[in-house]
């Protein structure tokens, strides 16, 4: 098993920023890829962003260009940086993990976009 502990969720006017961090209980160098997904009330669960252990990048369209995915391997932690956000970002946002035994999930941090 592989937990996944999700922290920087919380209320932002529109156009403000936050970071997000995902932390892994053991080595993220053995993740083939990690994410980000989000899903707001009603909604089905979106791939916000995804990162190889090769530092390839991918974005959502509706992100690009203001979210940024990064990953220290030293740290066992993946991030997210939300530039620009808009209320329509208001989500719960998930860490995910995939490692050769399994995909593993976090139980989310909520962004909330709101003047």
């Amino acid at each position: 098993q592989v937990q996944l502990v999700e922290s920087g969720g919380d209320l932002v006017q529109p156009g403000g920023s936050l970071r997000l961090s995902c932390s892994a209980s053991i080595s993220t160098s053995r993740a083939t890829a990690m994410a980000w997904y989000r899903q707001a009330p009603g909604n089905q669960r979106e791939l916000v962003a995804s990162i190889t252990t090769h530092g390839t990048t991918n974005y959502a369209d509706s992100v690009k260009g203001r979210f940024a995915i990064s990953r220290d391997d030293a740290k066992n932690t993946m991030y997210l940086q939300m530039n620009s956000l808009k209320p329509e970002d208001t989500a719960g946002y998930y860490c995910n993990a995939d490692y050769h035994w399994g995909g593993f999930w976090g139980q989310g941090t909520q962004v909330t976009v709101s003047s």
